[in-house]
């Protein structure tokens, strides 16, 4: 009688780790802190090159819908608007592993990161009220990071 070997034994007999079960937690341990960057950091791009090159368009956008096309297509608007398609692509691939409840507030660092741009970058003021609520954004990502990313099992597993 002819043995078919399991495909989770190793040749030696040995039960080997089953891909399926081992490469996804090792896969979502890294992925998770990569995209993560990656939202934030093209979200503040995009934020800081749409505040830039609006700041040089001045009034622009108050005169006409085709003076706001012209502005669009100046390069840092246009840049901004490049930054904030990756931050969409990159956001949609965190939601489709991570939970909102843990997406949302981990990002959320991007906003005290944009103001900090700001004052660094555009030498915007930023008031001690205002560096005050930055903390508080800060202490919240730093407890929301030490949450699981997922809490629920994908749809369609049981």
């Amino acid at each position: 009688m002819k043995r078919t070997q399991n495909p989770t034994t190793a040749a030696d007999g040995c039960e080997a780790r089953s891909l399926t079960s081992v490469a996804p937690a090792r896969w979502l341990r890294w992925k998770t802190p990569l995209f993560v960057v990656l939202v934030i950091g093209s979200n503040l791009a995009g934020d800081v090159c749409l505040r830039f090159g609006l700041r040089h368009a001045g009034n622009m956008l108050n005169q006409s819908p085709r003076a706001s096309l012209h502005a669009a297509l100046t390069p840092w608007v246009g840049s901004g608007m490049l930054f904030y398609l990756v931050w969409m692509l990159a956001q949609m691939a965190l939601f489709s592993w991570a939970d909102l409840s843990y997406v949302v507030p981990i990002t959320s660092v991007g906003y005290a990161l944009a103001a900090i741009a700001g004052w660094v970058f555009l030498s915007e003021l930023i008031s001690p009220s205002r560096w005050l609520g930055i903390s508080f954004i800060v202490f919240g990502v730093i407890l929301v990071s030490r949450t699981r990313v997922r809490t629920t099992e994908p749809v369609g597993k049981s």
